[in-house]
C-alpha cells in the first residue's frame, strides 16, 4: 500500500476516527491532498464516512472518517496461530474420535450454508453451484471434465499453515464436499501431500439432498 495511505490506516485505527484537517495535521500535507488518498481509500472499501462534526459557531460541519470492517486485513492478525493452539488442545484433552466428531460436525454445518439444489438440477448446474459456493469460501474452486469423468478441483487451501500441523482439516474438507455432493466420491490429490490442488471425483449420477 502506498506510504501516506498506510498511514492514514494506522492514525484511523489508533484514533477511530479522524476529520480531513486531523488527517492532514498528523501527516502534515494539504487537506486536498488528504481527500483524494481518502477517496482511493473509500473506492477499496477500507474507509468509510461515519458522521460529521459539528463546530461551535459558524463554518460547515466536518465529515468524520472511519475504517471499514474489511480493513481488519491491512493490520497483523493470529487467527492462524490461535486456529492451531485451539487444535492441539482439542487433540491433547480429547478422544481422536471426538476430534474427528466435532469437525465433521462443522463440515456438516459449513455445507448446510450452501444454497438448497434446484428441482431436476443436472449435475454440471450443481457443480457450478458448489465450485461457486467454494470459492466465495476462500477454496477457488473449479471443476472439469477428465477422461469422461467429473472432477471438483480445490486450488486453494484456506488453512494453510494450520493443516500442515493437523491433518485432520483436510478430512474436514472431504466430509465438506461430500455434504455438497453426496453422489460417489473419492479424493485423488492433496494440497497437503504436495500436489497443486486438492481433486476429487464425482459420480456422473447425481443424488438429491445437497446442501440440505
Amino acid at each position: 500500500m502506498q506510504t501516506v495511505r498506510r498511514r492514514i490506516t494506522e492514525i484511523l485505527k489508533e484514533n477511530g476516527s479522524a476529520t480531513v484537517a486531523q488527517l492532514a495535521d498528523g501527516l502534515g500535507m494539504a487537506q486536498v491532498s488528504v481527500r483524494h488518498h481518502l477517496d482511493i481509500l473509500m473506492g477499496e472499501d477500507l474507509v468509510e464516512l461515519v458522521g460529521v462534526q459539528r463546530h461551535n459557531g459558524a463554518g460547515r460541519p466536518s465529515q468524520v472518517y472511519a475504517l471499514t470492517p474489511n480493513a481488519a486485513k491491512l493490520f497483523p492478525q493470529r487467527h492462524e496461530a490461535l486456529a492451531n493452539n485451539i487444535l492441539a488442545e482439542m487433540k491433547a484433552s480429547l478422544p481422536s474420535t471426538e476430534v474427528r466428531g466435532i469437525l465433521q460436525r462443522i463440515a456438516v454445518r459449513t455445507a448446510q450454508e450452501a444454497p438448497l439444489p434446484e428441482t431436476d438440477e443436472t449435475l454440471d448446474e450443481r457443480l457450478d453451484r458448489v465450485t461457486l459456493f467454494l470459492t466465495e469460501h476462500g477454496y477457488n474452486a473449479r471443476w472439469d471434465m477428465t477422461d469422461g469423468r467429473y472432477e471438483l478441483h480445490v486450488c486453494n487451501c484456506p488453512y494453510a499453515g494450520v493443516a500442515d500441523h493437523h491433518p485432520e482439516l483436510c478430512s474436514m474438507d472431504g466430509a465438506m464436499v461430500q455434504a455438497l455432493l453426496p453422489s460417489s466420491m473419492r479424493d485423488h490429490a492433496r494440497i497437503a501431500n504436495g500436489a497443486p490442488r486438492c481433486s476429487y471425483v464425482i459420480s456422473s449420477t447425481p443424488t438429491d439432498g445437497a446442501g440440505s
